[in-house]
């Protein structure tokens, strides 16, 4: 009946969808929620407002391929993200760059910081926060030292429940110091947010004939594995099987449970036109959420209130809550890799996204890897 079997209508799973449909393969999308668009869904709130059910998702690319590619499915707003972090009780621009020097600091001190990193370091570089700790300047040490302190530190505690030390670089190293004056959080060629949302981008993305969509269906329901056999609808099946969900549960958490970061997403409706001073606004110290989000800030609306989302980092409790991040350890990783190496056991089997590969995707990453998948598999 099918050709391709794919686990999860994420950002992922639709695009490899909607790839091997455009080859005329026949492709069965199976996802456990009732939405397509997986953490990127998104929808129109009571205020008319479009927000992110999931958190806020962010749209950047230095890659042509993808930005043509997804702009088969929607059209664009331009939007240039800007995230700040209150400081003393003052929000100032992130990542901590030249300008934030100026607003935290006073001139002469801010003059002789500025002057020491733009002796060490090349206009326009990011330098990961634990990188400049190690200096040897020590006006750069007393900066490392202060970012350190009053923006990295205690924002991962919270994030990730852990003392930086024990999180890997890969993380720590999306926490840089931006030599330069420009205040958008990212620099990448293409920024842009979908004009109607990223659920209506994947249901065009969708829109197939050869496409079958099954919601509200856990892939165990219709499919096992049985030796190095795959089963659908109890018959052997043959085809590809792409799985882009949890890999402990695909094979019944036989190894033990793979340690994710959850959150508790609160949305509030405020009587303002704004509540703060940019899209993202993170609080580092003193509060048990991370950030707020106000989300007519990235999606503009005509409307009189605004919403806005705090974000209650908490362990992950599966049933419970949803697996946001994987948790990148030694220890956590060491344990993926027995799932990993169970899932080579299955020819027809192929692990893709951020669940799946226990790894942190920006979008434009998972489509990437999704095309590599495809043109692996095609």
């Amino acid at each position: 009946m099918f050709d391709v079997v794919i686990i999860g209508a994420g950002m992922a799973g639709s695009v490899l969808a909607e790839r091997f449909a455009s080859v005329g393969k026949k492709v069965l999308l199976i996802e456990r929620r009732r939405h397509v668009a997986g953490n990127c869904y998104d929808e129109v709130d009571e205020n008319g407002i479009l927000i992110h059910k999931y958190g806020p998702h962010l749209f950047h690319t230095d890659s042509a391929q993808v930005w043509e590619y997804l702009s088969r499915f929607t059209q664009w707003h331009l939007y240039f993200h800007k995230v700040k972090a209150v400081v003393d009780g003052k929000p100032v621009p992130l990542p901590f760059n030249l300008n934030t020097l100026r607003e935290v600091f006073p001139t002469r001190l801010a003059d002789k910081l500025e002057a020491a990193l733009l002796g060490n370091f090349d206009y326009g570089n990011k330098i990961p926060i634990l990188e400049l700790k190690k200096s040897a300047d020590a006006d750069l040490q007393f900066l490392a030292d202060f970012i350190y302190e009053k923006i990295f530190l205690h924002y991962s505690e919270k994030q990730w429940g852990l003392s930086p030390d024990k999180i890997a670089g890969a993380v720590t190293a999306r926490v840089p110091i931006s030599i330069s004056r420009d205040d958008r959080y990212f620099n990448d060629p293409f920024q842009a947010m979908p004009l109607r949302g990223y659920t209506r981008l994947v249901e065009n993305m969708l829109d197939h004939k050869n496409i079958k969509l099954l919601l509200n269906t856990d892939f165990h329901d219709v499919m096992e594995l049985r030796g190095e056999q795959t089963y659908l609808f109890r018959r052997k099946f043959k085809g590809q099987l792409i799985y882009t969900g949890q890999l402990d549960e695909l094979f019944d958490k036989k190894f033990g449970t793979l340690p994710y970061r959850s959150i508790d997403m609160r949305f509030q409706s405020v009587d303002d036109e704004q509540f703060q001073s940019a899209p993202v606004v993170n609080y580092p110290n003193n509060y048990d959420f991370t950030r707020i989000t106000e989300f007519k800030q990235i999606h503009p609306a005509q409307v009189e209130r605004t919403t806005i989302l705090r974000e209650y980092p908490q362990e992950y409790v599966a049933g419970v809550n949803e697996p946001y991040y994987p948790i990148f350890t030694d220890e956590a990783r060491a344990a993926y890799e027995k799932y990993s190496d169970e899932l080579k056991r299955f020819k027809n089997i192929t692990a893709v996204g951020r669940l799946a590969e226990y790894r942190y995707f920006d979008i434009d990453d998972v489509i990437k890897r999704a095309f590599e998948v495809f043109d692996a598999l095609k």
